[in-house]
């Protein structure tokens, strides 16, 4: 998605032979050799691999490198969530990513393909929706027992001020948040798991879904967050989905009621506690904490009439339209918290500012997401399976 030759100091440096004792050669043409101009290159559209680049930065370690692998691979689609049928045997998860081949064995296996096909899911069920616009469906009882659960952490935070603190991170109160959390996790759980069709085939349920939701907000003892958290908020939805808890019409409200407020809440969980990015990628990542929000508010602005990617550079649109669309939510975070150029603090969404149209935003997002969160060993090594989320072979 980048467009690294789009800048004047990239093209020349690919162009120029290499210079000796500080002199800059100039191209001559080959008839008469008078100084020639080389021609400016096309920009890179996203739909093919991006053209060899000397680059103008210095590439930060965890700079991605398998840039023209993800643009040529294929979309994600969506796919529906395979059913999980009683009688249940539900298990405390456990991490079992270790390696790379453990990466593709989870990537090839049955609940691998399945749980990206939720997130596509969920994102093409946003296509086009404002955050504020009415649901297709009413809330089904499990949405709103979400809601309930997150709006009681959210009075977690207003019960467990921070302390004072001088250092950039990692405020210790978030231990403390985090305790509460741990210590009321069950009856947090239960009243979602009570609007199945029969409670009795749930019981239990507990020692299963808690671990997926314990890790969704962040380590307690590193005060930290990251994208690996984000996608066990995700798998504790692809599990009530497993369950039935929550079906396909319940989707719009999952992404735009529930996740919005899970982001919500980690906002504050961030701005309050200070907690320290997980294994951010720097300048060459999205956001310091979040993946998700950014495919989701791309699918709500496909086909929008007015705003396109480029939008972002624009003040206003921010200010007025980021309440109704998680990207320009996310990019006006990154810009507050950020200082200097937008162009060198977050080079990776600059360069998404140039796609032509969203869809192509969206689509690119999922790719990345696939090869950037799921198949990274230091991001999926903390992923849970289970009885629901089963490991490959058990």
């Amino acid at each position: 998605m980048s467009n690294p030759e789009s800048s004047p100091q990239a093209a020349a440096s690919s162009t120029s032979p290499p210079s000796h004792a500080g002199h800059i050669h100039t191209p001559l043409c080959r008839s008469c050799g008078a100084p020639a101009a080389a021609p400016a290159p096309a920009p890179w559209t996203g739909d093919s691999p991006p053209p060899a680049y000397r680059p103008i930065r210095m590439p930060a370690i965890n700079a991605p490198t398998n840039t023209a692998a993800i643009v040529l691979s294929p979309v994600p689609q969506p796919l529906p969530v395979p059913p999980a049928s009683p009688p249940f045997a539900f298990q405390a998860p456990a991490k079992r990513i270790a390696s790379p081949d453990d990466i593709a064995r989870f990537k090839d296996s049955t609940h691998g393909r399945h749980f990206l096909g939720f997130v596509a899911s969920l994102s093409a069920s946003v296509h086009g929706r404002k955050l504020s616009d009415p649901l297709p469906s009413p809330p089904s009882p499990a949405v709103s027992a979400l809601l309930d659960l997150i709006s009681a952490l959210s009075a977690f935070v207003a019960s467990t001020p921070p302390f004072p603190h001088s250092s950039r991170y990692g405020n210790p109160a978030f231990r403390l948040w985090h305790e509460k959390l741990g210590d009321s996790v069950n009856e947090l759980i239960a009243p979602i798991t009570a609007t199945a069709a029969s409670p009795s085939d749930l019981a239990g349920a507990e020692v299963e879904l808690a671990p997926y939701l314990l890790d969704s907000f962040g380590n307690g003892t590193r005060i930290d967050y990251g994208t690996g958290h984000e996608t066990n908020f995700a798998a504790f939805l692809y599990c009530l989905a497993r369950l039935g808890l929550i079906t396909e019409p319940d989707y719009p409200a999952v992404v735009l009621r529930v996740f919005a407020s899970y982001l919500d809440l980690m906002r504050t969980l961030q701005d309050t506690y200070l907690l320290e990015p997980a294994g951010s990628h720097g300048v060459w990542g999205l956001d310091d904490y979040h993946f998700l929000p950014f495919v989701f508010g791309a699918a709500q602005l496909i086909d929008h009439k007015y705003m396109k990617p480029k939008s972002i550079h624009n003040p206003d649109i921010l200010e007025n339209f980021s309440k109704e669309y998680m990207y320009l939510a996310c990019v006006m975070y990154v810009k507050k918290v950020k200082k200097g150029p937008f162009a060198e603090h977050s080079p990776m969404l600059d360069d998404i500012s140039a796609v032509p149209n969203w869809k192509k935003v969206n689509s690119g997002l999922l790719k990345m997401y696939k090869a950037e969160v799921l198949e990274k060993v230091p991001i999926m090594q903390h992923f849970l399976f289970g009885s629901l989320i089963k490991w490959y072979g058990s």
